[in-house]
């Protein structure tokens, strides 16, 4: 069994910066490809970055220029470092990741838990 578990969520005030953090722990796996998504109140999960398979990234409109997603395999660890947090970046925080089980080489879309970031002065 692979599983996410994210942290690094908090309360911040508007232009600070959190790194967010999702390590995937289980036996016999590879990351093949890995995002953040986030859901506001009121709204529909959306999209902020995502690291593909082949190492590209991309982002959301929103975030470009002030959030970047990077990987550390040897960790099977991915992250989220925001800068410039605005009030309208306050939303639960979702990691998400393709994975394959080495032993059986079934593919698993996974979820975090969530991490929640309020960004308010």
């Amino acid at each position: 069994q692979v599983q996410l578990v994210e942290s690094g969520g908090g309360l911040v005030q508007p232009g600070g910066s959190l790194r967010l953090s999702c390590t995937a722990s289980g036996t016999a796996f590879s990351i093949t490809a890995a995002g953040w998504y986030r859901q506001a109140p009121g709204k529909e999960r959306e999209l902020v970055a995502n690291s593909t398979s082949g190492s590209s990234t991309n982002y959301a409109d929103s975030v470009k220029g002030r959030f970047t997603i990077s990987r550390d395999n040897a960790k099977n660890a991915v992250y989220l470092q925001m800068n410039s947090l605005k009030p309208e970046d306050t939303a639960v925080y979702y990691c998400n990741a393709m994975v394959v089980v080495l032993t059986t080489m079934r593919y698993l879309k996974l979820w975090g838990q969530g991490t929640l970031v309020t960004v308010s002065s």
